[in-house]
């Protein structure tokens, strides 16, 4: 059991909002996009699975990692993409946010990150 004054949290939820963003139909690019990003915050990739809506339509999909998952719903038509950077270990969620950015090319992005399993 670990002593209530020490301060553990087993995982890092970041919760990110992309509006304005691009590339949401190509189920390639979201696969790199993914991939970099669990390669960014050094996360071991299982297994991915992604589903397109067909031609200019969403894409939602997981990344099943071994330090948790990434996953990611698009809505191309409004140029939105909600994603989730769920990690545990030694791995950084805030690492993964610059190469999806750069995938996404966002125009605006609002986060929230959550610190799983803190008793409180």
């Amino acid at each position: 059991m670990i002593p209530k004054e020490t301060v553990y949290t087993p995982g890092k939820h970041l919760l990110l909002d992309f509006y304005g963003a691009h590339h949401l139909s190509s189920v390639q690019h979201i696969e790199r996009a993914l991939t970099d990003a669990a390669k960014a915050c050094c996360a071991t990739i299982l297994d991915m699975k992604l589903h397109s809506f067909g031609e200019n339509s969403g894409v939602t999909g997981m990344v099943l990692l071994a330090e948790s998952h990434i996953s990611i719903h698009t809505w191309p038509e409004t140029g939105f993409v909600a994603l989730d950077v769920f990690v545990c270990g030694d791995c950084n969620a805030r690492l993964a946010i610059a190469p999806l950015v750069a995938a996404f090319r966002p125009q605006k992005v609002n986060m929230k990150e959550v610190k799983r399993g803190v008793h409180g």
